[in-house]
């Protein structure tokens, strides 16, 4: 078989006639079986070899893998998943009944990526009277017919190389911690300060060595995705909140002043501001497990107006990222996912009226394409490391990685990097790992551009530091555990039935 599901575990009938294979029913069954632990992620087909005819045999809640079949080829032998129990059943290929053997067996991998099987191998006795299977760390001989089942004892010499531990010491709780990971940062178009989303809120810092203070006095609300209007008196942004769910937001950076722009509740994502500043274009999601489905009706693309009142303007049901063309009068968007989603992310455009579809360029590995101001460049993620090149105008889709061979292609981060962002000029790249700040030059990567250099610096492998350091949080107040069990660290001393006095954030009794 050569599809995209799992297909593993053969079994071939004594008459050679059938093969009996297991299959994932859902490419990447793990997200499958998530939603729904008994759900049917794999089954066992039968393959006729003489007639070339596939069929289902064993299907239903709790799914079937590892089939075998008996030595008189009348019973199917297989695992399947019962509640929180992995247990070893038997179908009768004649009547089509089952019934369930044993299930002192270890856990199976039915919701992980099993491409190596989803339990390990078991057979019949030549006899066919009972099945020898592994579970809980023995090996068992199981009766065919009661699943009355006897450990078979065995012993074996192991020769291991043990290399020492190594260990950390980490502290229960300190006063202070630093932010170790900036989120959504973005660099003002004068170059001067950044913002970024560290514990949920936004914060400003001065380059290259200001101290981070809070943008807003926001305290019940999150804020994510922050954008600059061009001329960096704006700022866009987007919230979140449990119950009054998300909102764009409008901050004045000169007076202070904030305005929400969208006026219905929804999840809203990654603005981003027209050439002229005059508007904004945004994603509204269509509902996930983790901020539910409410108030996600006509998922998509969307275009407001910063002007008071103003009502948003559909553009497309398509792509994630949204960005204005340098014109103003196209909307470039990302299909694909981001780490999640299809191995191969797409980049295409449209007209404001969400018409006029072009496809720009495609790439494996790829996670986020970023595209200049000016349009000239692109800068994308491959597999965490971050590279750039002229952005193709061929007037067709063509393929974008690393090893493209089309445009010229750099390198700019040597490990890795996120939030990959352009300058308002378009000359210069920066992205974050961690909590430092990188950029670098594109006369600093391509030698045919003027200004560049006869010979190019490598590149960086040291930022700027950003320091955000906080004040952990402690609870205020008394907690009582009681009727508790305390496994102290006298000995072996464990009290019964005790009582454990918590005040703010330590035990006092």
């Amino acid at each position: 078989k050569n599809d995209q599901q799992d297909v593993n575990e053969p079994s071939v009938s004594p008459d050679g006639r059938f093969l009996y294979f297991s299959e994932d029913m859902y490419p990447g069954g793990y997200f499958q079986y998530n939603k729904d632990p008994n759900s049917q992620i794999y089954m066992i087909k039968r393959y006729d070899l003489e007639k070339g005819k596939e069929e289902v045999v064993v299907r239903g809640p709790g799914g079937a893998f590892r089939p075998q079949v008996s030595p008189d080829g009348k019973h199917l032998a297989y695992i399947k998943r019962i509640r929180t129990k992995t247990v070893l059943c038997i179908h009768d290929l004649e009547t089509g009944e089952e019934f369930e053997l044993f299930d002192n067996l270890s856990k199976d991998q039915s919701e992980a990526w099993a491409i190596f099987g989803v339990y390990p191998g078991f057979d019949w006795t030549p006899d066919g009277k009972a099945l020898v299977i592994s579970g809980m760390g023995k090996i068992w001989k199981v009766d065919g017919n009661t699943g009355v089942a006897q450990i078979i004892p065995f012993e074996v010499d192991v020769h291991m190389k043990v290399a020492e531990t190594v260990r950390f010491k980490n502290d229960a709780f300190t006063e202070k911690f630093e932010a170790k990971v900036l989120r959504h940062f973005v660099t003002a178009p004068d170059g001067q300060s950044a913002v970024f989303n560290a514990v949920g809120h936004l914060w400003k810092v001065a380059l290259p060595n200001g101290k981070p203070e809070r943008l807003t006095n926001e305290n019940i609300q999150f804020e994510f995705e922050p954008a600059y209007a061009p001329d960096g008196s704006k700022l866009a942004y987007v919230t979140w909140d449990d119950e009054q769910l998300g909102a764009i937001h409008l901050l004045d950076l000169n007076s202070g002043e904030k305005t929400r722009l969208t006026t219905s509740k929804g999840i809203y994502r990654t603005p981003s501001f027209s050439p002229d500043g005059g508007s904004i274009v945004y994603r509204k999601d269509g509902g996930n497990s983790q901020h539910g489905y409410a108030h996600t009706k006509d998922p998509g693309l969307y275009i407001i107006s910063i002007e008071p009142d103003a009502e948003p303007r559909f553009v497309t049901p398509r792509g994630e990222y949204p960005v204005f063309n340098a014109a103003g009068n196209r909307i470039f968007y990302q299909l694909g996912g981001y780490l999640f989603g299809s191995l191969t992310k797409s980049f295409e455009s449209v007209n404001l009226e969400g018409n006029d579809k072009k496809e720009h360029f495609d790439g494996k590995y790829s996670q986020r394409y970023v595209i200049s101001p000016d349009n000239n460049w692109v800068a994308w993620s491959e597999l965490y490391k971050v590279y750039v090149a002229p952005f193709p105008k061929s007037g067709k889709k063509i393929g974008i990685t690393k090893d493209t061979k089309a445009v010229p292609v750099a390198q700019v981060a040597r490990d890795a990097g996120i939030n990959i962002h352009w300058s308002g000029d378009s000359q210069k790249l920066f992205w974050t790992l961690g909590n430092e700040y990188f950029s670098d030059h594109l006369t600093d990567r391509f030698s045919f551009l003027e200004g560049s250099l006869d010979s190019l610096p490598p590149i960086d492998t040291t930022g700027i530091l950003i320091h955000l350091e906080m004040k952990a949080d402690v609870p205020a107040g008394l907690i009582v555990l009681t009727n508790a069990t305390v496994i102290t660290m006298e000995g072996d001393q464990v009290l019964e039935r005790a009582t454990v006095l918590i005040k703010g954030n330590r035990i006092e009794k």
